[in-house]
């Protein structure tokens, strides 16, 4: 007779050995990041040649420099989204921060506990601040590691690194923080049509937090099944961490003096708190990174120690740093427009995507086109800039200016955006640093997520136009 526990190991079974093999596949066909975006940059050139007209190989290689180094970089946003990582692990590695997570971290008695907490954490720290969660997810799980022996590393960090999944859904939304500031280069919405999206009708919608919910369940079952059999020990350097600064002895210089007086850093906070509240509690990517560094520098007391943090964090932002311009120049080659006649290759994709769409499957159709482009261009706020006009567009064609369908049409592209992180190994980079582990051993489990999370969103964004 079979019993329900038979059953149940049956249904572990099953998902574990979905999951082993994605964990296969993904060993053997997965490259290196690095050569993951070239490869995406030479599918993107093969695109230009065959779908713009009139495109030349002198015009695609200019393209291609404008978006890397010449006047289209993106340099600018990708020194935000670094300085939003930084911040958020320099605030993570603060001492009373630090200790928290070690006291969590303590709690777990088996892998699948650890694996939930890092996943809990993660994602309730990436609603926060996407910086913060990333890094906090990968800090848990190193924790967790220490302290079970016999555990899965890699499922403990690709665990951490799901949690992820919900960061554009959170406060430092990219997407939906530039929708409220007039003068954020990649506000599309306004550019279009003068029209700001507040938060209120973007995240804090019940599609977006409802799915928050939905997904955050799921992904915990779907944990909770998919946990290996075998063990992977992580490398003993991870556990390395940087000594306490040694106490002052004797009498101090002026500039040790200076650099232990913790009075600046409360000055700091100070006056970044009360700009904070002098601009009305505005929420944009630029306050966000302002108000997790003047937190990170109060927490960490002195100016040195915040130095020395910061500067540590910093390490870890180094692939991020090599990666951005190849993107940078995908964007540009996606923008290629040889003749005034013609269509640039972002053109012709979002609009093959969203052709014969209604006001109730644009969003879907959106959500779908930002999946793919993420593929190409993951970076929430540098992809909505090539979206964004054409799915904007498409909302005024069929007589839709709301702000509020208008916000669901950004969040569409947020969400798909999210999904697609889980099979796009660029913001693993950072995660992988701390954990000193290869894509190849963490991306396997993450297929799961990524398939959780689009079927969550897809349903999101089809309910969401009869609701609004």
């Amino acid at each position: 007779m079979t019993t329900t526990s038979d059953r149940q190991d049956e249904r572990h079974g099953l998902t574990q050995r979905f999951t082993g093999l994605c964990v296969r596949y993904v060993e053997r066909l997965m490259p290196d990041p690095y050569l993951f975006a070239v490869i995406l940059t030479l599918i993107v050139v093969a695109l230009v040649a065959l779908l713009v007209h009139g495109a030349t190989p002198t015009g695609v290689l200019k393209a291609w420099y404008g978006g890397v180094w010449g006047s289209q970089n993106i340099f600018t946003f990708a020194f935000q989204m670094v300085l939003i990582l930084v911040t958020g692990y320099t605030l993570a590695e603060a001492p009373i921060v630090k200790r928290a997570i070690v006291a969590v971290a303590s709690r777990p008695t088996n892998q699948v506990q650890g694996a939930l907490l890092c996943f809990g954490v993660s994602a309730a720290l990436s609603l926060l601040n996407w910086g913060l969660g990333l890094v906090a997810g990968a800090l848990v799980a190193r924790q967790v590691a220490k302290r079970l022996a016999g555990a899965h590393f890699g499922y403990l960090i690709a665990t951490g690194f799901m949690g992820y999944i919900v960061w554009t859904q959170g406060l430092s939304s990219s997407i939906a923080l530039a929708n409220t500031d007039t003068t954020s280069p990649i506000n599309v919405i306004h550019k279009i049509t003068g029209t700001t999206v507040p938060l209120t009708l973007t995240i804090f919608q019940p599609y977006n937090w409802v799915a928050v919910l939905v997904v955050v369940l799921l992904l915990s079952v779907a944990i909770w099944r998919m946990a290996p059999r075998e063990a992977l020990e992580p490398d003993p350097a991870v556990f390395d961490e940087e000594p306490e600064p040694a106490p002052l002895s004797g009498k101090r210089t002026p500039a040790e003096w200076l650099e232990n007086l913790w009075i600046l850093n409360v000055l700091v906070f100070a006056a970044g708190i009360t700009y904070f509240v002098l601009s009305g509690f505005a929420l944009n990517i630029s306050s966000m990174i302002m108000l997790f560094t003047i937190t990170s520098a109060l927490l960490h007391r002195t100016p040195i120690r915040f130095i020395t943090a910061f500067s540590n964090a910093a390490r870890v932002s180094g692939p991020l740093l090599l990666q951005y311009p190849l993107y940078g120049g995908i964007v540009g080659l996606l923008g290629y427009l040889p003749t005034h006649s013609g269509k640039a290759l972002q053109t012709v994709l979002a609009e093959a995507l969203v052709r014969g769409a209604d006001e109730y499957t644009l969003p879907f159709l959106t959500f779908v086109g930002s999946v793919l482009i993420s593929l190409f261009v993951p970076s929430g706020g540098g992809h909505w800039a090539v979206q964004g006009p054409i799915a904007v567009d498409s909302a005024l064609a069929i007589g839709q200016h709301s702000p509020k369908y208008l916000g669901l049409i950004s969040m569409s592209v947020a969400d798909g955006e999210a999904v697609a992180n889980m099979i796009q190994p660029f913001w693993l980079l950072p995660v992988l640093a701390i954990a000193k582990l290869n894509v190849r051993q963490v991306m396997g489990f993450t297929v799961i997520a990524f398939l959780v999370g689009f079927a969550v969103s897809s349903a999101a964004v089809l309910i969401a136009p009869h609701v609004l």
